[in-house]
């Protein structure tokens, strides 16, 4: 027969939370092990009733999101925590946030709603800094990545070279002048297989209009979540609001 851990099966779950949090200043260089790592201890110093899995080297039960890239900030990272007991979102939130290093900056606890995390979430909203890159230049080259039907890139992944589209996942572009020297890019993408991530979009203006970035680009999360009809991207922490973005209740977070 199998073996068994000794003693009895950990608590079931009884409640789910979800977590916005933002990964800010130096902590944008963290990689996505290292911010787990890092929730975990913060969960144990902040004594929340984790739910575990069972066998013989159990762990929290914790469930993550579409992390940003190792680089990039973010107001707009996301988790699951299974509950071995019910808690009070709020406290949980300040409790949490006490107890992660300053940088990883919690901002929201809700109640997990029936619909899994991650089909409430198909595409992210970014803001790139780009200093040394003039308006007029950039302008220019989002008007001819636009007026493409297609512009492939090419990324290695863990599974080699891998070329894809970035137009199709791009739904909308803004450009705007910060000062004489620095211009900002918000950019709406679909999450896609591969994700389209910042650096691939400006790899895509590179390609259509040889975008130069003498200074490495700034890219900052705003947000993720369901892509509404005009264009926006909704929390994914207030499911109340229906598939237009009309608001049908109040979730207190």
């Amino acid at each position: 027969m199998p073996r068994r851990p000794e003693g009895p099966p950990p608590p079931p779950v009884v409640a789910r939370v979800r977590v916005r949090f933002a990964k800010r200043g130096r902590l944008r260089f963290m990689s996505h092990r290292d911010i787990a790592r890092t929730f975990e201890r913060a969960l144990r110093r902040a004594a929340v009733p984790m739910a575990y899995s069972a066998g013989f080297s159990p762990h929290p039960r914790i469930s993550w999101l579409g992390a940003a890239p190792t680089g990039a900030a973010s107001e707009a990272e996301y988790v699951e925590l299974a509950l071995a007991e019910h808690c009070d979102p709020h406290a949980l939130r300040l409790a949490l946030d006490a107890a992660l290093p300053s940088g990883l900056d919690v901002l929201a606890c809700a109640p997990a709603t029936a619909a899994p995390l991650a089909d409430l979430v198909d595409a992210s909203r970014w803001r790139l800094r780009l200093p040394a890159v003039a308006l007029d230049e950039l302008t220019s080259a989002v008007a001819a990545l636009l007026a493409r039907d297609r512009v492939e890139v090419e990324r290695a992944t863990k599974d080699g070279h891998r070329r894809f589209d970035v137009r199709q996942a791009v739904v909308s572009m803004v450009c705007r002048a910060e000062n004489d020297t620095c211009a900002i890019l918000d950019v709406v993408v679909r999450h896609t297989t591969p994700a389209v991530r910042p650096d691939d979009v400006l790899t895509a203006l590179c390609v259509v209009a040889a975008l130069r970035l003498p200074v490495p680009p700034e890219p900052l999360r705003l947000g993720q979540g369901r892509l509404l009809e005009d264009g926006t991207v909704a929390d994914p922490l207030m499911p109340d609001r229906d598939d237009a973005g009309r608001l049908v209740g109040r979730l207190d977070a």
